[in-house]
C-alpha cells in the first residue's frame, strides 16, 4: 500500500544527502516535497501541513552529531512524528467484560464479517472461547458466511434467521454466551452501500442495549479520504472506541491510515493485510512509520512467526536434526507454517533493505506451490530418506507433480544444502569450532 509513499518520501530525503548541516533552505524544500508526497497519498490536506510544519520546526532546532548525517537526522524526525500522527503507541482491545463484547459497525463491502472471523480467530489464540453473532438481519449471506467462518475456526456462532429484531439477536447472543462459557462475543451487523439514518439509528440501539466494551469501526483502507469521513460520521454518533483498517495488503494509497488518528482521534486497533483468516495485525504506529520509510518491521515479522512454531514442535525438529532424520515431511510442516504467517510479498517487506529489493516484483501467494506439489508426489520412504531418489524416481515426482526433472532436481539440491546446514547449526561443538577457525583467520588478515 506505501510503496508509492516510500518511493516519493525516500526522493525528499535526497535533497539532504552530502549536505553538512540542517538550513532553513534546504529544509524547506524537503518538507515542500514530502508535503506532496503525502497529499499523492490522500492524507487530508490539514493533517499534511501540520505534519511537515511539525517536522520542520524540529529539524531546525536540532544540532547535527558527527556520527549522524542531516538526512539520517530528518528520517529519523520524520519516523517520530509519522508514528505519533498515527497514534504513538499500540492501543489494545478492552477484554475486561464478562465476557466482553465487541460490537462491529460499517458500511457493508467493508469486510465486517470476514473480520469478526479474523479477530474470532486472534482471540482464541489468545486463549479465549469466543462467540460470533449474527445481527445482520438483512443480507442472508452474511449469516451463512459467518457460519462458513465459525467452521474453519471451530468457533461457535449464534444466529436466528427468525426473528428480524437485531438488538433482540444482539441479547439473545449474550446470553447465550454466558450459558455456553463463551469468554467473548463478537456481534457482526449490517452495513449499508451508505451512511443512512435508518442504519445509524440501529446501530445506535444495539450499542445501547448491549454496553460493549468495545465499539470497533471497520473500514476499507482503499477509499482512501472516504473512509476517514465515514469513520468520522460513525463516530459522531456512536462515539467508537477504534477503527480497523481492512484490505491494507491493497494498491491503495495509504491515506486513511495516516489521517484517522488525527482527524476522528480514534485509535486505529487492527490492520487486515490479507483474506486468509491469518492475516490480522495489531497496528503498532512505530512499526508502520518504519515501514512507511524503509526500515522494515522485524518485530511483527517475528511475532508472526511466534504465532505459529510452538516450543514443543521446534524440541521435536532439533532432535531430528541432530539425529540427522529431518525429511521432506518436516521440510513441508515448515513451509505450510510460513504460508500461515502471510503473503511473501508482505513478509520480505518487513525485513530491512528488502523493500528496494522486491519493488515491482510479482511474487504470487502460491510460490510454494510447485514444492508441495513435488514432495506431495513422492513416497512416504522418499519422503523419510531423499537419498532414494535416483533418476526414474524423479521423473516419476516430476510427471505426477505437473513440473520437471530439472525443479525436481534443483529442489532436491536445496534440500540436502538445508539439511547440512540445520545439521551443522544443530552441532554445537562444530559451530564452535567452525566460529574459532573464522576469528584465527581474520587475525591472520590483519
Amino acid at each position: 500500500m506505501f510503496e508509492n509513499l516510500s518511493d516519493k518520501l525516500e526522493r525528499a530525503f535526497k535533497v539532504l544527502k552530502g549536505q553538512g548541516q540542517i538550513s532553513e533552505v534546504n529544509v524547506a524544500e524537503t518538507m515542500k516535497e514530502i508535503r506532496r508526497a503525502l497529499l499523492d497519498a490522500d492524507v487530508n490536506f490539514k493533517t499534511a501541513k501540520t505534519f511537515t510544519e511539525t517536522v520542520k520546526e524540529k529539524a531546525l532546532g536540532q544540532n547535527v552529531i558527527n556520527a549522524v548525517s542531516p538526512q539520517q537526522l530528518l528520517v529519523k524526525i520524520t519516523h517520530d512524528e509519522l508514528a505519533t500522527l498515527m497514534g504513538g503507541r499500540n492501543e489494545g482491545i478492552d477484554l475486561s467484560g464478562n465476557p466482553p463484547v465487541i460490537l462491529m459497525s460499517g458500511l457493508q463491502g467493508s469486510g465486517k464479517t470476514t473480520f469478526s472471523g479474523k479477530l474470532a480467530n486472534y482471540l482464541k489464540k489468545k486463549g479465549r472461547k469466543p462467540l460470533l453473532v449474527a445481527g445482520d438481519v438483512y443480507r442472508p449471506a452474511a449469516i451463512d458466511q459467518l457460519h462458513v467462518l465459525g467452521e474453519q475456526l471451530k468457533v461457535d456462532v449464534y444466529s436466528d434467521k427468525e426473528n428480524k429484531d437485531p438488538v433482540a439477536i444482539a441479547q439473545a447472543g449474550i446470553a447465550h454466551a454466558r450459558s455456553h462459557g463463551h469468554t467473548a462475543v463478537i456481534i457482526d451487523t449490517a452495513g449499508r452501500l451508505a451512511i443512512d439514518e435508518q442504519m445509524m439509528d440501529e446501530i445506535a440501539r444495539i450499542k445501547q442495549a448491549v454496553k460493549p466494551q468495545e465499539t470497533l469501526f471497520v473500514v476499507d483502507a482503499m477509499t482512501g479520504q472516504d473512509a476517514v469521513n465515514t469513520a468520522k460520521a460513525f463516530n459522531d454518533r456512536l462515539d467508537i472506541d477504534g477503527v480497523v483498517l481492512t484490505k491494507l495488503d491493497g494498491d491503495a494509497r495509504g491515506g486513511a491510515a495516516l489521517s484517522i488518528r488525527s482527524v476522528v482521534d480514534k485509535p486505529i486497533k487492527f490492520i487486515g493485510t490479507g483474506e486468509k483468516l491469518e492475516a490480522l495485525d495489531e497496528f503498532h504506529p512505530d512499526r508502520m512509520a518504519g515501514r512507511i520509510l524503509g526500515m522494515g518491521d522485524v518485530v511483527s515479522l517475528v511475532e508472526r512467526a511466534q504465532e505459529q512454531f510452538d516450543e514443543e514442535q521446534a524440541r521435536k525438529l532439533q532432535k531430528k536434526i541432530a539425529k540427522d532424520q529431518f525429511g521432506f515431511d518436516d521440510f513441508l510442516e515448515q513451509v505450510q507454517q510460513i504460508k500461515k504467517m502471510g503473503n511473501m510479498k508482505d513478509l520480505l517487506g518487513m525485513v530491512p533493505g528488502m523493500g528496494k529489493a522486491i519493488k515491482g516484483l510479482d511474487i504470487p501467494d502460491d510460490a510454494f506451490k510447485g514444492i508441495e506439489a513435488m514432495i506431495s508426489s513422492m513416497t512416504p520412504e522418499e519422503r523419510r530418506d531423499p537419498e532414494l531418489i535416483n533418476g526414474s524416481r524423479r521423473q516419476r515426482i516430476a510427471s505426477g507433480s505437473g513440473t520437471t526433472v530439472t525443479e525436481v532436481n534443483k529442489l532436491l539440491k536445496q534440500f540436502g544444502e538445508t539439511r547440512k546446514m540445520m545439521k551443522l547449526m544443530g552441532d554445537k561443538k562444530k559451530m564452535a569450532n567452525m566460529m574459532r577457525q573464522m576469528q584465527a583467520m581474520q587475525g591472520m588478515k590483519r
